[in-house]
């Protein structure tokens, strides 16, 4: 079989392209998979949160971990509070970017961490959109208190554990679509 311009087309070919279409739809089915059920139980814990600790905490293993609600209008470890809106915008491009990016995931390891990193993104914005006291300058929900680290939420330790999947993926050289940095190409680029 011949492909344009004279170029041979083997079976071998044709069946390796097969493969990573195949590949490119699970990873982008596991993405939104990931994205969806992570951003559900996001929402669900701050619902609950909001109904259920407004009444007081929750000691779930003593001091070192309880539920405590906290609304929070600034960023990570409350810095910033007088920044919501600022915070809320750079959310919505890092939503776009993250979709953006999405559309080469090539494989579970990408297609898990950017799920993570949507959903987290996705859920805090959605506190920052909707809750008081008002669009855009909305406090995220947090209820998850362990001692000497500020109040989270599920939203948070996506983000957390997306970054951790991001760098995993950079060290070992793979790349959004799946294919590999050769060790020789990562020589030429360092230098």
């Amino acid at each position: 079989m011949q492909a344009a311009r004279g170029a041979s087309l083997t079976s071998s070919d044709a069946e390796g392209s097969g493969t990573h279409t195949r590949d490119r739809r699970r990873a982008r089915t596991i993405f939104g998979l990931v994205a969806l059920t992570a951003y559900v139980v996001d929402i669900s814990a701050k619902t609950w949160a909001v109904h259920r600790l407004s009444r007081g905490d929750i000691e779930v293993l003593g001091d070192w971990f309880v539920l405590h609600l906290v609304r929070n209008p600034g960023a990570a470890f409350s810095t910033g509070t007088e920044f919501t809106i600022v915070f809320s915008l750079v959310a919505i491009v890092a939503v776009g970017v993250v979709l953006w990016f999405a559309r080469r995931v090539g494989t579970t390891g990408w297609a898990v961490a950017l799920g993570l990193l949507l959903a987290g993104i996705g859920g805090n914005l959605t506190d920052r959109v909707f809750r008081d006291p008002g669009p855009l300058r909305g406090h995220v929900v947090d209820l998850f208190m362990v001692p000497h680290w500020p109040v989270f939420n599920v939203a948070d330790v996506c983000i957390d554990v997306a970054a951790g999947l991001i760098l995993l993926q950079a060290f070992r050289n793979v790349r959004l679509d799946g294919s590999r940095v050769s060790d020789e190409q990562s020589r030429e680029d360092a230098a």
